[in-house]
């Protein structure tokens, strides 16, 4: 796909009209107009300040600098790279800070980065081969030898995972998983709680999700801190036995 296609589809896919990505961009809707239909090409600052007036993941925008024709600006550098010390101290803080509650790092396609001590309540009984890295946690959650088994209310909890992933190969394996489960009255997508059977009592817990909001690496940016939180005191009081 040439970049006229690029910005083309991109922007449709925003549900931007030319004339609001014009106006976010700081260009005319003619300019932005020439540019879809390829009657002119665009200088590599107003490709970064297309690709940030849209919103798009610092991977899609390189994605559309390459289209234009110009090299990538954000660097996609390896997490163990001594450049990246202070993220991984951050992270390692945040985890540690969180206990006695389980935290995970993962990603962009949901494998494993990094947990804190308590993330191995959650994984008790779960196969071998599940565990070996890359761990894929969407894949160790849903798994007929993963967590599904312990998951009390699975159907709720896998919808709640599919809805939250792209329509690709890792959604149809997990869908596969678990029974067709049509959404009810009373589906609303989120907040949806795991609750998760163990031998010291029944688990009842909800997540938040935290990212590097000004990271301007691809990898630092793609990477989530998924923070498991009691929904209840008795869950509470587990934990923190």
């Amino acid at each position: 796909m040439d970049f006229s296609q690029a910005l083309r589809a991109t922007r449709r896919s925003r549900h931007l009209s030319q004339l609001d990505l014009a106006l976010r961009a700081g260009t005319t809707q003619r300019h932005l107009s020439f540019m879809e239909s390829g009657r002119s090409r665009p200088g590599r600052t107003m490709v970064v300040r297309l690709g940030e007036s849209m919103e798009l993941p610092l991977r899609e925008r390189n994605e559309l600098l390459l289209a234009a024709g110009y090299a990538p600006v954000y660097p996609q550098t390896p997490l163990d790279d001594p450049s990246l010390e202070h993220v991984r101290a951050a992270l390692g803080h945040i985890l540690t800070g969180h206990l006695p509650y389980p935290a995970i790092v993962v990603d962009a396609g949901h494998d494993l980065v990094l947990a804190n001590d308590a993330f191995g309540l959650l994984t008790e009984g779960v196969a071998e081969h599940l565990l070996r890295p890359p761990v894929n946690v969407l894949r160790l959650s849903l798994h007929p030898e993963g967590l599904a088994p312990r998951i009390v209310n699975l159907s709720h909890w896998a919808r709640h995972i599919l809805d939250r992933i792209p329509r690709d190969d890792l959604h149809e394996e997990l869908s596969g998983y678990v029974p067709h489960l049509a959404p009810g009255p009373d589906h609303v997508g989120f907040a949806a709680p795991m609750r998760l059977s163990s031998p010291r009592g029944e688990l009842r817990l909800t997540t938040t999700i935290t990212t590097f909001a000004t990271a301007i690496d691809v990898t630092v940016a793609e990477l989530k801190l998924e923070a498991f939180l009691p929904a209840d005191a008795a869950t509470a009081a587990l934990l923190a036995r």
